[in-house]
C-alpha cells in the first residue's frame, strides 16, 4: 500500500511529465509554424520572381500562426490592391500552397508593404476610441461593417478597456462590431 508521501511524489512526477509534454508540444508547434513560414516564403519568392517584383521576405511566428511579410520593393503596393483585396487573395493562394506540401490547412498571415500592420494599428485605435466614448456616454456604439480580420482586431482592442465589451452583429458582408458598456 502506497503512503501519502508516495502518492504526492507520483502527482509531482505526473505534473512534471505533463509540463514537459506541454513544452515539447509548444516546441513542435513552433517548429511546424516555422516550416509553414519557410514553405510560404519559398512560394512567395517564386511568385515575386515570376511577377518581376523586388521584395524582402521576413518569416516570424506570432501566437499560433506563421507570419510572412514582404517589404522593400517599390511596386509592392500593387500586390496589396484596393482595401487589401489582392493581398487577401495572395494570402489564400499561399495558404493553399502550404497545404499542398504539408497536407494541413494553414492559418498563416501574409503582410505586404506593412499594409496589415498599418491596418492593425488603425483598427486598434478605432476600437480603443469607441470603447472610451461608450464609457463616457454609456450608449452602445455600432461601427462600420468589417471583415473578420478587422473585427478581431477591434474586439481585442475593446477587451483591453475595463468597463466595456464588444460583440459582432449582422450577417456578412454587413457584419459589424458593437461596443457596449458593462
Amino acid at each position: 500500500m502506497a503512503s501519502d508521501l508516495d502518492k504526492a511524489q507520483e502527482d509531482i512526477d505526473v505534473t512534471a511529465d505533463s509540463a514537459k509534454l506541454d513544452a515539447d508540444l509548444d516546441t513542435e508547434d513552433d517548429d511546424y509554424l516555422v516550416e509553414e513560414g519557410e514553405i510560404a516564403g519559398d512560394y512567395l519568392e517564386q511568385l515575386l520572381d515570376v511577377l518581376d517584383f523586388d521584395g524582402d521576405i521576413d518569416l516570424d511566428v506570432e501566437g499560433d500562426r506563421a507570419v510572412v511579410s514582404i517589404d522593400g520593393g517599390a511596386d509592392l503596393t500593387k500586390l496589396v490592391g484596393r482595401q487589401g483585396e489582392v493581398l487577401d487573395a495572395l494570402q489564400e493562394l499561399t495558404r493553399l500552397a502550404v497545404q499542398q506540401v504539408t497536407g494541413e490547412r494553414s492559418k498563416l498571415m501574409l503582410d505586404i508593404a506593412g499594409w496589415r500592420a498599418g491596418k492593425r494599428a488603425e483598427l486598434t485605435e478605432l476600437g480603443t476610441a469607441a470603447a472610451k466614448r461608450v464609457l463616457e456616454t454609456g450608449e452602445r456604439e455600432s461601427l462600420a461593417p468589417m471583415t473578420p480580420f478587422e473585427r478581431k482586431i477591434v474586439h481585442d482592442a475593446v477587451a483591453k478597456i475595463p468597463g466595456v465589451s464588444s460583440e459582432s452583429e449582422g450577417a456578412e458582408p454587413q457584419r459589424r462590431v458593437v461596443v457596449i458598456k458593462d
